[in-house]
């Protein structure tokens, strides 16, 4: 009479083991709606921004002259304008990012 082989029993039970063990679960996240300018009455959302990579003498010339004028700070120097509705930043001459500022009514 043969012997099973100890290896022949073994592997099949590990890998049953495995595929049971490596069940995955997973939450579901909800991230609260972003509410509209018509949701919040609130126009000052609809108010157009400069756009990433103009440059400073276009943002100017679009948008007029900023109430404020800040920097350089850092390497690259880092500027950022302040307008009534949005402040914008610069890395050397060209928009970073523009921010619209929240006013609540």
């Amino acid at each position: 009479m043969k012997h099973a082989k100890p290896f022949s029993i073994i592997a099949p039970l590990c890998a049953i083991s495995l595929l049971v063990a490596s069940t995955v679960t997973a939450d579901t996240v909800r991230l609260p709606q972003t509410p509209s300018a018509e949701q919040f009455g609130n126009e000052q959302w609809n108010v157009p921004i400069p756009l990433k990579g103009m440059s400073k003498a276009t943002v100017e010339k679009k948008f007029g002259a900023p109430s404020s004028r800040h920097g350089p700070k850092g390497e690259p120097p880092i500027y950022f304008w302040e307008y009534k509705e949005f402040t914008v930043y610069f890395e050397s001459d060209y928009v970073l990012h523009a921010v619209r500022k929240y006013r609540p009514e």
